[in-house]
């Protein structure tokens, strides 16, 4: 199979059947039909979502979220962002949640320019088709 065919497959679950054919027709998709993250093998994904980790990373989220999301302090987000939506979460995150020891980082460039890319990251995980914390660039 060739490397495209097996990252369209491998997104049939995050965009759906016709989109991944339309794509291996050769058809672009549009920015609204485009595919919140990309995963191969469980951990390779696409450059926004590797972005995602890294605003993870940066803004030490798993201190209170645990390395693998599943939480500590702070709800497991694996859990969490099957019930949330995207608004909610960024609300949460943007303005944080004193009350219950959640810190705001809207005033975080690290996190706020990666917002929509931290979302994806941690959609990937709770979805399940990010297999493992640590995610790397696919080849």
């Amino acid at each position: 199979m060739r490397y495209l065919e097996f990252a369209v497959a491998a997104a049939l679950c995050v965009v759906g059947v016709s989109h991944a054919q339309e794509a291996l027709a050769g058809k672009k998709q549009s920015d609204s039909d485009k595919a919140l993250y990309t995963v191969v093998d469980g951990y390779k994904v696409d450059a926004d979502t590797l972005a995602g980790f890294r605003a993870w990373r940066a803004a030490a989220c798993d201190r209170c979220h645990g390395a693998n999301q599943e939480g500590m302090v702070g709800p497991s987000l694996i859990e969490s962002l099957k019930v949330i939506t995207k608004e909610e979460f960024i609300a949460v995150v943007r303005d944080g949640r004193l009350d219950r020891g959640m810190q705001s980082f809207g005033n975080d460039p690290r996190v706020m320019d990666n917002i929509d890319h931290l979302y994806a990251y941690l959609k990937g995980r709770s979805d399940g088709a990010i297999t493992r914390a640590r995610v790397q660039a696919m080849d």
